[in-house]
């Protein structure tokens, strides 16, 4: 069974890193759409341009400045430059996070509250929509708790201004003042909300990718460091009894020659993401590579038929700790023993050696022991008592579904 576990790469990659698999082939589709569709889709990222239209609400007092129906002109035009000068500030600085929290921000957002309190007290009328400007800026700029006390403050500025020019007719006004405040935080709170989200499924089809890549490095580890000790000792064998029993050596490479073409088989397996470790056959892989490199084997198992996920997890484990008996360790014998009961299955591997284990990290006993983790298991390895090394496996066992007998 092949676990999968996140690592880091070293750096970020220009393109879609070649890994192998169904799940590696998704994971890059993943990938790619995030990135081809990161600015794209029903809710785009807004920018400031998009709150500039609003400024024709102010359409009306230009008018009246043009038409001379404002008492001194003058500071009408003073006061307009001022407040579109402020305003378009705002809005700009609104979608960058570390100018919109910046001091220099509020203290525009408060200028422009001025600005628009003086106009709209001193002329009314058309004068009156600066406030759902006002607000509108407010929303843009403020979050969290800050926002609802400021815009509450607008709100009931607007009242008093308003209510005093127009009276009841003002009721416009106060509930445009309040809802484009309301309206503009909701919808920029969205928007990040989603830009998030795509970072964040960016990530995982990273992880996705990095993951596979590791399942795969890990599988052909454990393949090719199993069939290359098989092929090494035979070869050696077949070296050794050549010259004076050239069948028996010629018997020795037609195995090396299906270990060969059994390994083949096995990497395009792994490849394509369908290959499982079964632990039967891999036991009686390890019994004849130990026997070819001349150590006693011996092999115990009891208990119920393990489920699949479980035996082919073991598989792995057998498979890795015979290479390592086989390179390592110089024994004469090596016991495997499977306990299996209705709730854990146990492996013990213990060879009379000196073999060491696999210690580096992601390979070897150190990525099963990875692999095991992410099951619910533990695999321990270290000296036997008297002499040689030991690994224990120790998985829980999963109701076999179907009745399926473990492999």
């Amino acid at each position: 069974m092949r676990q999968q576990t996140t690592t880091k790469q070293s750096a970020p990659e220009a393109r879609t890193p070649r890994v192998f698999g169904a799940g590696a082939r998704k994971a890059a589709r993943a990938e790619r759409d995030c990135r081809d569709g990161g600015d794209t889709g029903p809710i785009g990222t807004p920018r400031g341009f998009a709150l500039l239209p609003w400024l024709l609400l102010g359409m009306g007092s230009i008018s009246n400045v043009l038409r001379s129906e404002t008492p001194d002109p003058w500071v009408g035009i003073v006061g307009l430059v001022a407040f579109n000068s402020l305003y378009i500030t705002l809005v700009f600085r609104a979608f960058d996070r570390r100018a919109r929290e910046s001091v220099a921000t509020r203290w525009c957002l408060a200028a422009l509250g001025l600005v628009t309190f003086a106009l709209a007290a001193a002329y009314g009328g058309n004068w009156l929509l600066f406030f759902p400007l006002l607000g509108l800026a407010t929303g843009a700029v403020l979050r969290g708790r800050p926002l609802g006390r400021v815009l509450f403050a607008v709100t009931v500025t607007a009242a008093a201004v308003a209510g005093y020019h127009e009276g009841w007719n003002a009721v416009g006004v106060v509930y445009g003042t309040l809802v484009s405040g309301a309206v503009t935080a909701a919808i920029l709170a969205l928007s990040e909300t989603v830009r998030e989200l795509r970072e964040t499924r960016q990530e995982l089809a990273r992880a996705a990718v990095d993951q596979e890549r590791l399942r795969f490095s890990r599988d052909l580890h454990d393949l090719l460091g199993h069939t290359l000790s098989v092929i090494v000792v035979k070869s050696e064998v077949a070296r050794r009894i050549a010259p004076r029993d050239i069948d028996a050596a010629l018997v020795q490479v037609r195995d090396i020659e299906s270990v060969g073409r059994q390994a083949l088989t096995e990497i395009r397996e792994a490849v394509t993401g369908y290959r499982e470790a079964s632990l039967a056959a891999e036991i009686d892989r390890a019994r004849g590579a130990l026997t070819a490199a001349g150590i006693e084997s011996v092999v115990r198992q009891s208990g119920p038929p393990l489920p699949p996920q479980a035996a082919a997890l073991l598989g792995w484990v057998v498979r890795e700790c015979a290479t390592n008996v086989i390179r390592h360790s110089g024994a004469a014998t090596c016991e495997i023993e499977v306990r299996g009961s209705a709730e854990r299955v146990r492996l013990v591997i213990t060879d009379d050696g000196a073999g060491v284990a696999s210690t580096l990290p992601g390979s070897g006993l150190t990525g099963l022991t990875e692999r095991l983790a992410a099951a619910g298991g533990v695999l321990d390895s270290g000296p036997a008592p008297g002499r040689g090394f030991r690994v224990t496996a120790e998985l829980p066992v999963e109701p076999a579904e179907g009745g399926e007998e473990s492999r």
